[in-house]
């Protein structure tokens, strides 16, 4: 998958001048002032109820809802219990994932996307889900209409987003046609123009796709709103999928530099692990809360210091 030229000659304003470059190897320790997550697609097969309770019993009291399960559980639920359920267990919700079919869909499944678009962004509202990502799920092949589409469709959906005053937080896919790395992501994010619309860095797509570790300098602590960590072992990287992914630091990624790198630019939103695995669904979610936090915190530096 080629990087796009079509956006990079439009990234004037993360041109590489305007970059944060290489400092040396020491940097402040600012892993304290991020915000620590679990994605709820790691324990799938669990209820949302409870990977609530399970999740807060491992000292987890962030998580990245997944909206799946959220809307599953409000068929039975109001939103008064989940605020309740949440009050009990002390856990916030920063961040949902994910709405993808936004950017290139058109006719009755673009009306369908917008529509559920529509109805998450007044869900986070309510319950003060402050990010909601949207996946670049664009498949090719492509035309110049199909590009203009989606810089039209990434507008139209930061503006509707302020409305509700939520952030989102566009992942670029290893897979797609399209904003596939994290150059061509970064340069989509700066040509919208709206403090509503950032970047949402998956460890897993940046090491699988197209993307360079010199393209992390693209990244800031204004554009970058949310960093997803996962890892894969003993897969070709051509081969690897989301149901490959474990844990961060048990695999073959080499994702010191995206650390030093949030480091660097005093990274302080949140910062989750998503992994995909039906292995990892095996196991219970306070099990796995618990490893994935040790995990977590080991890999940012945390653990040794508490």
């Amino acid at each position: 998958m080629c990087r796009q030229k079509h956006t990079v000659q439009r990234a004037s304003e993360v041109s590489p001048r305007n970059r944060v470059l290489e400092t040396p190897d020491t940097f402040p320790l600012v892993a304290h002032f991020m915000r620590l997550c679990l994605s709820q697609v790691c324990t799938l097969h669990s209820s949302f109820e409870q990977d609530v309770e399970d999740y807060a019993s491992a000292a987890c009291k962030s998580l990245e809802v997944w909206l799946g399960k959220l809307e599953n559980y409000l068929e039975q639920h109001s939103l008064a219990d989940v605020k309740a359920l949440l009050q009990q267990h002390e856990v916030t919700l920063p961040v949902a994932a994910f709405q993808g079919g936004l950017l290139d869909s058109q006719g009755e499944k673009r009306r369908e996307h917008w529509e559920h678009f529509s109805r998450r962004l007044e869900l986070c509202q309510a319950l003060q889900i402050e990010m909601l990502i949207i996946a670049a799920d664009i498949s090719g092949p492509l035309s110049q209409q199909d590009l203009d589409r989606t810089t039209a469709s990434l507008s139209q959906a930061a503006a509707e987003a302020a409305k509700s005053g939520v952030r989102l937080a566009l992942e670029f896919q290893a897979r797609s046609a399209f904003c596939n790395n994290l150059q061509t992501c970064a340069a989509l994010v700066a040509e919208t123009g709206s403090d509503y619309l950032g970047i949402c860095l998956d460890a897993f797509h940046f090491a699988v796709g197209p993307s360079k570790t010199e393209d992390l300098g693209y990244l800031t602590a204004d554009n970058l709103f949310h960093v997803q960590l996962s890892d894969v072992a003993g897969v070709a990287r051509e081969l690897a999928t989301d149901s490959d992914r474990i844990l961060p630091g048990e695999g073959d990624f080499h994702l010191e530099p995206l650390i030093e790198h949030l480091q660097r630019i005093n990274y302080s939103s949140s910062i989750s692990i998503e992994l995909m695995n039906p292995q990892v669904w095996q196991n219970p979610p306070a099990q796995f809360a618990e490893i994935a936090m040790t995990a977590l915190r080991k890999l940012l530096g945390l653990a040794k210091m508490e």
